[in-house]
């Protein structure tokens, strides 16, 4: 009796190595990977490819110390330039790609986590101050995080509302020391009761986002300064 010689199925005429490769991919029965709700909307990769190494592609507004004891390398001297600038009220799309998505941002008021509702806070306390004056910096500390102290006159759009805020700034990077993973402000002394106290509690990072206006992207934004 003959014996009947059955040919081998496609998956078997591959080489060794490429169905080692293929089979565990056809077993994968994990659970698909979600964002969460408050998450940035937009891949990491994107926001990676746009963050450039060159100063002047960032505009800054504001100026490192010029005396100090304490010296930052050209990354931290660029993420710490950035974040001055966002605390005196120059927010960008560029300056904020310097962010992880999943960053985020605490001062006594206010928590917002992820890059939806950091990007959000930035753009609104823009819009509720009419004049922010960095009247002292000093960098502290240059390690991770590194540290700054700012003393900051406030000035609430529309009502003239003014405050002092003398903060003690940490900027914490991730393992690399390219990007900003955390930036918290602790302010000392008490929290303000009067308007301006009221402006910032009403930045609040889970409404904030549909009232502020931010640039969907760097492009967007800076195509249209360039008009």
């Amino acid at each position: 009796m003959s014996t009947r010689i059955v040919p081998p199925t496609i998956f078997e005429t591959f080489p060794r190595i490429v169905r080692n490769t293929v089979k565990p991919l056809l077993l994968n029965t994990s659970t698909p990977h979600t964002r969460p709700i408050m998450s940035s909307g937009a891949a990491p990769s994107s926001v990676a490819g746009s963050i450039s190494a060159n100063v002047a592609d960032y505009n800054f507004q504001t100026k490192l110390p010029s005396s100090s004891s304490t010296s930052l390398d050209s990354r931290q001297s660029l993420l710490t330039n950035s974040v001055l600038d966002l605390f005196a009220g120059y927010p960008t799309k560029r300056k904020l790609a310097l962010w992880i998505d999943e960053a985020s941002f605490h001062d006594p008021l206010t928590i917002a986590e992820g890059r939806k509702q950091y990007e959000s806070q930035w753009y609104g306390l823009k819009s509720v101050m009419s004049e922010i004056h960095q009247q002292h910096v000093e960098v502290v500390r240059a390690g991770n995080p590194i540290e700054l102290k700012l003393k900051t006159l406030y000035k609430v759009k529309g009502i003239g509302s003014e405050q002092v805020i003398d903060s003690h700034v940490l900027v914490h990077l991730d393992g690399d020391g390219q990007r900003i993973v955390k930036v918290e402000d602790r302010w000392d002394g008490k929290i303000p009761d009067n308007a301006f106290a009221k402006a910032f509690r009403n930045l609040n990072s889970v409404t904030v986002p549909i009232a502020v206006s931010v640039p969907k992207s760097i492009e967007e934004e800076e195509g249209t300064a360039k008009r």
